[in-house]
């Protein structure tokens, strides 16, 4: 009997160890900025990446959400006549968006994500960036691109957005291997 509470006991001791070592894991992740993970995505991939970015940095999750939503058609880039090739076309496009508003003012730092399209941000990441006032934030861009490069897109960004404090970005073609490592040394430099 003394043995199978000894054993016991020894095996709460360990469990309370573990869920000990990564509550405080847990906390080192975390930072004291306030960090929001704003990200654009149409097919879900851009949508992994700033999960995985808001969990590694305990952000929180804000989708940007086109007042309309874009169908299969609306983004077949090979159709000249397509949704996402017009607004892609017209430097001036904006796109109306909509879901939940959100009080910029409780954020420090603005990890905004999107696809790449036509080598730049897709238009409603202009609305979105021209919705709110971004004065005192730093602004992390990252992307997904099945071949682009993230260049084009920060370069066009900060010409068109020069009073933001942008920070270099990342592009992320493998999906959400790298996001932990990138996000966590990104929030150590700040």
């Amino acid at each position: 009997m003394k043995q199978l509470v000894l054993i016991l006991m020894s095996l709460l001791t360990f469990s309370c160890s573990s869920k000990a070592q990564k509550q405080t894991a847990d906390t080192d992740r975390q930072s004291d900025k306030r960090i929001l993970v704003a990200y654009f995505s149409c097919t879900g991939t851009t949508e992994k990446v700033a999960t995985a970015i808001a969990k590694e940095t305990g952000g929180k999750l804000y989708r940007i959400t086109p007042a309309t939503a874009y169908t299969s058609a609306d983004l077949d880039w090979n159709d000249k006549a397509s949704r996402s090739s017009v607004e892609m076309a017209d430097e001036k496009s904006r796109p109306a968006l909509g879901g939940e508003t959100i009080d910029l003012k409780d954020y420090d730092v603005v990890f905004l994500g999107y696809p790449i399209w036509w080598d730049l941000c897709p238009r409603p990441v202009n609305t979105f960036l021209e919705k709110y006032d971004f004065a005192d934030k730093t602004v992390i861009p990252f992307a997904t691109s099945g071949g682009s490069s993230i260049t084009g897109s920060v370069k066009q960004l900060k010409k068109l957005y020069p009073k933001i404090e942008w920070k270099e970005g990342r592009l992320f073609n493998g999906g959400t291997a790298n996001v932990a490592g990138w996000s966590k040394q990104i929030i150590e430099k700040l």
